[in-house]
């Protein structure tokens, strides 16, 4: 049984998601503030975390950040903050999707599921040759679900993993910003592919030697992105 941690101030919605979810078949634990959220996470260990970001005793971008230094589960930020502006600085902290107010439980629940759905759905490959660790490269373990880059552990949020494991798998090729977004969040996603310029300049941050002159996630103009050893 999967365990969903919601982390929402409002008793009304929280108990709604809460009873929902759990006629769902999920466990689920309800924190009503940050502190509150951050214990439960702790002692919980969730696989997946519903997140108000406006929150009583700190902002919900500052706890998306706080559980990003130590986890990659996927996060689902909740707001009645609906402006673009919103949505990217939610998706540039670490969210994996971003749900704006009010919604219905059913929109609710099929978000959920396709962000299950998406980190189970594709099968590690068996081991080839390009997987073996390079120590001085970038490597993908796809039993793992880990980035190295010089043989250091890269923390990366589901998104990130989710476009790098797509570029790992299929080198060379080039991915229009649709193509990924549907890869990565869904169809019905309300984010506008800005959300991918978002993930890929997160990535490049986090694997190129200079991000502003990327050698491996390349821009092809006009078109998307491509992923180059």
């Amino acid at each position: 049984m999967s365990k969903i941690l919601i982390i929402e101030d409002d008793l009304s919605i929280g108990e709604m998601m809460s009873i929902y979810l759990y006629e769902d078949g999920y466990e689920v634990k309800r924190a009503e503030n940050g502190r509150q959220g951050e214990v439960l996470f702790r002692d919980f260990q969730p696989d997946m975390i519903i997140l108000d970001l406006m929150l009583p005793d700190m902002d919900g971008i500052q706890l998306c950040t706080t559980i990003r230094q130590t986890s990659s589960i996927p996060i689902l930020m909740v707001s009645a903050k609906n402006e673009v502006s919103d949505r990217v600085k939610g998706l540039q902290t670490g969210a994996d999707d971003y749900l704006c107010k009010p919604f219905s439980m059913r929109e609710l629940s099929a978000r959920i599921q396709a962000l299950f759905r998406r980190s189970n759905a594709y099968p590690s490959l068996a081991q080839s040759p390009s997987d073996v660790l390079d120590p001085l490269g970038i490597h993908l373990d796809l039993e793992k679900r880990c980035l190295y880059v010089n043989g250091r552990n890269i923390e990366t949020t589901f998104s990130e993993y989710e476009i790098m494991k797509l570029f790992w798998q299929n080198q060379g090729r080039v991915y229009s910003r649709e193509e990924l977004l549907n890869r990565v969040r869904g169809f019905d996603s309300q984010v506008t592919e800005r959300a991918i310029d978002v993930h890929i300049a997160n990535l490049r941050k986090k694997i190129e030697d200079d991000p502003k002159e990327p050698k491996h996630v390349k821009t092809v103009w006009g078109v998307g992105y491509k992923f180059l050893l």
